[in-house]
């Protein structure tokens, strides 16, 4: 579907990645309504792209937030479901309320909006299209990782069958698999640097991948590095001979850092 008149809900849009696909979004011609936690990064989106963006702050943690969002944002076209939080750590060391909060926002949010979004765009028979921002981690597990991979996996497997499900009508899903990416992200907001050899994407590939997936309709696409695509491909085949190579590199001690840099962002 073309983007250009349509209304696109997106969440996560103060974040690095938000941007860059709000900026996407807008370039295309689309009316964003853009949600997020922090009111001063939105308010400068709306500084820089205009009248065609409206911030709305929203807590996805909330249990509510998902129905008050549907209400605010109006007939969309589009969901891009990009918000997240970080979930490194292994799961003894997460707080009954950290857990729930990574779950609520990571994945009962995106499925809750598109459980409330996709029968009114049915309805319209205008067309829509669903986009589910997840990871690599949606498809291969790292170190110290097993709260942040169910939550990923789970989104990856929603999309799927939502895709699945809406097959023959004129609104299509998309699953983004990011992998590490560069002045955004895990890597970014820890201040780590990574690991040598690991090549970085950038939040306007995710952004390009994001609008590749609404115009053409696709059913997943990764945005990684040749080496982690095919780990990922490997880990489908072969999942504990990826975990053994992984802990050999030192997997281990690189996301035991990711966590301490990011137990506040939980």
């Amino acid at each position: 579907m073309q983007l250009s008149g349509r209304r696109a809900l997106l969440t996560g849009a103060s974040g690095g990645i938000g941007v860059a696909i709000a900026r996407a979004l807008h370039a295309r011609g689309a009316q964003v309504v853009a949600s997020g936690r922090r009111a001063d990064a939105l308010g400068a989106l709306r500084d820089e792209l205009g009248d065609r963006l409206e911030p709305v702050v929203s807590d996805l943690a909330d249990a509510d937030a998902p129905r008050e969002l549907f209400e605010r944002a109006g007939a969309v076209d589009v969901l891009v479901a990009n918000a997240g939080l970080p979930g490194t750590g292994t799961m003894d060391a997460f707080t009954e309320d950290e857990m729930d909060r990574a779950l609520a926002v990571n994945l009962r949010a995106p499925m809750q909006l598109a459980r409330l979004l996709v029968p009114a765009m049915l309805e319209r028979g205008a067309g829509g299209h669903l986009v589910f921002i997840s990871s690599t981690s949606g498809k291969i597990v790292s170190p110290n990782s097993s709260v942040y991979a169910a939550t990923k996996f789970g989104l990856r497997g929603f999309a799927a069958g939502l895709r699945d499900d809406l097959h023959g009508t004129e609104v299509g899903a998309t699953a983004i698999f990011p992998g590490p990416i560069s002045d955004a992200g895990m890597w970014a907001d820890a201040g780590l640097e990574t690991p040598p050899g690991m090549r970085l994407r950038s939040p306007e590939q995710v952004a390009a991948a994001v609008i590749k997936g609404i115009e053409r309709d696709r059913g997943e696409i990764d945005v990684a590095a040749p080496e982690i695509r095919l780990s990922a491909k490997l880990a489908g085949l072969a999942p504990g001979l990826v975990s053994a190579i992984q802990r050999r590199a030192g997997g281990a001690e690189v996301s035991a850092a990711l966590t301490e840099a990011q137990r506040e962002k939980r």
